[in-house]
């Protein structure tokens, strides 16, 4: 059984900080939470990429 991961990428500038393991199966949308970018230097929404 192979482990899934995704991404959360920041909106703003496009970069992918973040790895997460989703553990809920049934989801169908995409997780969006307000996080740190370091490359932004603030606090800026990511959203879930493959």
């Amino acid at each position: 059984m192979a482990i899934r991961k995704a991404a959360l990428a920041c909106t703003v500038c496009g970069s992918r900080n973040y790895t997460i393991t989703p553990t809920e199966k049934g989801r169908t949308e995409r997780l969006e939470v307000k996080k740190f970018c370091r490359y932004c230097g603030k606090h800026t929404l990511h959203k879930e990429t493959k």
